[in-house]
């Protein structure tokens, strides 16, 4: 089965995010600084509802933790969120890393 651009994109962007969050101190940060280095290091520029839809799923999939205090969202790395962006679990909608990336 084929992979269509949008979903070869929607997986890439949620590794992205995993793996933003990865190296931010206790694994945190807020939806507006996330979105900002998904713009200037991997190249997606996303509308808010969009950055939204994926960290709904990816709260789904048990890999990130969402809370929307008063403005804005901020979101922490799971576990399980941090295996899958250093390649160690496979989930289906997350791309997987590759070597050198």
């Amino acid at each position: 089965m084929s992979q269509s651009f949008q979903d070869f994109e929607t997986e890439g962007r949620r590794l992205g995010i995993l793996r933003i969050l990865s190296r931010r101190a206790q694994f945190t940060t807020n939806e507006y600084s996330l979105n900002e280095e998904l713009k200037a290091h991997y190249g997606h520029h996303v509308s808010r509802d969009k950055l939204h839809g994926d960290l709904a799923w990816l709260d789904e999939q048990g890999l990130v933790i969402t809370q929307q205090p008063r403005a804005g969202w901020v979101i922490t790395l799971t576990g399980r969120g941090s295996d899958c962006a250093q390649g160690l679990a496979n989930v289906p909608g997350v791309a997987k890393p590759r070597p050198g990336a």
